[in-house]
């Protein structure tokens, strides 16, 4: 049965209903139209959507770019509250593993698509309103205890909330939030962002006590016994102490320690001059922060840091100093993040190992480095960083904040369960897991994989709250299906394909404080500019092989090498085409079939093709409720 059989149509009143059909081999999909499960099915959504694919969370984001674009941001809001909880925060801070796979960004296609960016537009331009979804199911009489109201900790308590059961959750600060409130600085996050967000999961009926420290005021044990379930989702917040000589000094102090009291009291004490150990997000927030509080900029020979000093040599940093052991390229950042340090005059220097802290009467005076070069790849598949020897310098300064990891902290879980849940280490025996060898105890986020960035805790406690739904129910309840549609088109123009990306404003350099958000967000007329350059990869065109012609019109009216003329397909044992062999000869032609890896979805095979013979249909990941 082919694609162009599926637009047959039972007429019962008004409507006109697509009735799915079994596709023939070549087709790329399962069925016409409906929902489809299929392996190939999902195949397609993995290989064709990148950025779906690449997103932790799986947003649907051509959908809400599509949505920007049509002005409806109420409806771009609403498809990323479902998918990423918390859409007006991610798009300040997400860590954007979207838009390094986004098919815009792809070889002579351009810069990608601000994907993160755009998701803030959805939350600055919708109805400012709560925005609180709809249960997927009603009241299931199970209780859940979640320990930690951080990112994990309040997005499974969410998803939990719209299963039907009654969640609490416990958090040991005064304000729920985790990293969102304690780490990352206001002028990258406003308060009233996450708290309204945060609002949001409130009115589903979830309760957050604060001030709540679980193994002092309340033990493991007691919310196990009250609750049906209980959810670990307590965060990173053991912090990696570099152990070298001179540790013992005043001014040496973990960012994370830092950045919250920061955070909390509005101040922290810090030198004129600040050099910054780690090359993460931390890493630049503890920097940025710092040249906020007053460090000062020293001016110095602007080659002095890049090169190979001796050891006798002291130097004095420019204020505020980043050193990092790898290179840039290692950094596990955004790319905007080394543009915000340029801007604010702070200086990275890679390459550099610290090895020891050097002092006078008790408190920190300098840093002793040495320099590094990149050897084989280590279990994080970055370039392990080896000491060079003899390239020994040191470093005048007065502070020096550890942007140098965070691991759980694990005292808290307490006997008689520290030994089914813990190993020697202090890190979970289940690793990664949702469940525990605990029955009715869970992990979620980074106390469960360690430190990662919110929209992966996000997605780890997404996938949490659907094991202990299943635990709790004793079946499983939501299922996630691939929704096939027919459309008449897209909404794109081939011109949109060059419109270039479209640039963050930000405040001047002056103006930037402490309470200043550095990035002021689109304007309405910019994030419709730049969610037109989405290719709107969600869209699948396929030739319907009966009403082709081969006249080779769509051939010569193609952009890339996405429409080929073949002999034969080949496929795996799921039916989906791994390869194909090309045409030589006229009278050898089987087949005028599309290369989906190469679609740019720019329409013009559709306009070319006199024959029509060239489906258009929207393929979307959609969780539903199971029907019992």
């Amino acid at each position: 049965m082919k694609i162009g059989d599926g637009i047959k149509r039972i007429f019962g009143g008004k409507a006109a209903v697509e009735q799915p059909q079994e596709t023939d081999p070549e087709y790329v999909l399962s069925k016409t139209c409906g929902k489809a499960d299929a392996p190939k099915d999902f195949h397609w959504l993995e290989k064709n959507i990148p950025c779906q694919k690449a997103c932790p969370a799986g947003t649907d984001i051509p959908a809400y770019m599509t949505a920007i674009h049509e002005g409806d941001y109420d409806k771009a809001y609403r498809i990323n509250l479902r998918d990423n909880v918390f859409p007006a925060v991610l798009g300040r801070v997400c860590s954007r593993p979207c838009e390094a796979a986004c098919r815009h960004g792809w070889e002579d296609l351009g810069r990608p698509v601000a994907i993160c960016s755009s998701k803030r537009s959805a939350a600055d331009f919708k109805k400012q309103e709560l925005v609180v979804m709809e249960p997927w199911f009603g009241p299931s009489g199970k209780s859940v205890a979640v320990v930690g109201a951080g990112p994990a900790g309040l997005a499974g308590a969410r998803n939990l909330a719209l299963m039907g059961h009654r969640v609490t959750v416990y958090e040991k600060h005064g304000k729920p939030g985790g990293m969102m409130n304690q780490g990352i600085p206001v002028f990258r996050l406003p308060r009233e962002t996450i708290d309204t967000e945060i609002e949001q999961i409130t009115a589903l009926g979830v309760e957050i006590i604060c001030n709540a420290e679980i193994g002092k005021k309340i033990q493991l044990s007691e919310l196990i016994e009250k609750n049906d379930a209980v959810v670990m989702a307590a965060g990173t917040l053991r912090p990696n102490i570099l152990d070298l000589p001179g540790k013992e000094l005043n001014g040496i102090r973990h960012g994370l320690d830092f950045l919250l009291e920061v955070n909390e009291e509005g101040l922290a004490e810090v030198g004129k001059r600040v050099i910054v150990i780690g090359g993460g997000f931390t890493a630049m927030d503890c920097a940025r922060t710092a040249r906020r509080l007053g460090a000062t900029t020293v001016q110095l020979d602007e080659e002095w840091h890049k090169k190979a000093l001796p050891r006798s040599i002291l130097r004095i940093p420019k204020g505020v100093d980043v050193w990092y052991r790898r290179t840039v390229d290692e950094m596990p950042i955004t790319p905007g993040e080394l543009d915000e340090l340029d801007h604010e005059h702070i200086p990275v220097e890679c390459m550099v190992s610290p090895k020891a802290y050097i002092g006078k009467d008790g408190h920190v005076t300098g840093m002793q480095f040495i320099r590094t070069e990149m050897g084989d790849s280590d279990q994080s598949g970055r370039p392990r960083p080896i000491e060079i020897p003899g390239t020994e310098f040191e470093v005048e300064m007065d502070t020096v904040l550890l942007a140098t990891s965070q691991f759980p902290d694990t005292a808290w879980i307490g006997e008689p369960y520290s030994a089914e849940l813990l190993q020697k280490n202090g890190w979970l025996k289940s690793g990664g897991a949702h469940a525990t060898d605990v029955e009715k105890v869970f992990a979620a986020g980074d106390f469960a994989e360690g430190a990662n960035s919110l929209i992966q805790a996000i997605a780890h406690a997404k996938g949490c709250a659907r094991e202990v739904d299943r635990f709790l129910m004793g079946e499983e309840r939501l299922k996630d299906i691939v929704l096939i549609e027919g459309v008449k088109k897209t909404g794109r123009k081939r011109g949109m394909d060059f419109i270039d990306k479209q640039e963050m404003p930000t405040v001047p350099l002056t103006h930037r404080d402490l309470p200043t958000e550095v990035e002021l967000g689109y304007i309405e007329k910019t994030s419709a500019e730049e969610a037109k350059r989405c290719y709107r990869c969600h869209y699948k065109f396929e030739i319907d092989q009966e009403k082709c012609i081969q006249c080779d019109l769509c051939i010569k009216a193609m952009p890339r090498e996405c429409i080929l003329r073949v002999t034969e397909l080949d496929y795996d044992d799921d039916g989906v085409v791994v390869g194909w062999k090309l045409s030589t000869e006229e009278d050898e032609v089987d087949m005028v079939w599309i290369n989906q890896k190469e679609c740019i979805r720019c329409g013009a095979c559709v306009k070319a093709c006199p024959a029509y013979a060239i489906d258009i249909q929207k393929v979307s990941l959609v969780t539903e409720a199971v029907s019992s």
